[in-house]
């Protein structure tokens, strides 16, 4: 991302639909330390943690869903809709997945899409990144 690129102002719709890729989030701009990313989603991600960093997501189009572990094994899920935002807690196992839509996150820079442990085999539609440049 170049310094004339974080002046210029983001069409989130645009930039939406300058890529296809499913949970492959793209990064925006930064605020501070944290990237602003938007990601396709659509079929299940992975179980997985951030063991020092809250998740903040925005459900910009569609419906997104998260399912939550707590230290005993108990699972909850969340379901959001558009114009929803909830907060996985630092240290909280979770597992987003969505029958398809579009997702805005806050996160610290370098933050890996798959967290610090993950349970299991990544799927092939999961990209582990710390976030992609637009196209």
């Amino acid at each position: 991302m170049t310094t004339d690129s974080i002046r210029q102002p983001v069409n989130l719709t645009e930039a939406l639909a300058s890529f296809d890729d499913v949970y492959s989030p793209r990064i925006v701009t930064r605020v501070n330390d944290y990237d602003v990313r938007i990601a396709h989603t659509r079929g299940e991600h992975v179980w997985h943690v951030h063991e020092d960093t809250d998740e903040f997501f925005l459900v910009l189009d569609g419906r997104f869903d998260i399912a939550l572990r707590d230290a005993d094994g108990n699972e909850t899920t969340v379901v959001l809709t558009e114009g929803d935002v909830f907060v996985v807690p630092r240290g909280t196992e979770h597992k987003p997945s969505s029958p398809g839509g579009s997702i805005l996150m806050f996160e610290p820079t370098g933050t890996a899409t798959t967290g610090d442990r993950h349970e299991g085999e990544i799927p092939s539609h999961v990209d582990s990144t710390t976030g992609r440049a637009l196209p």
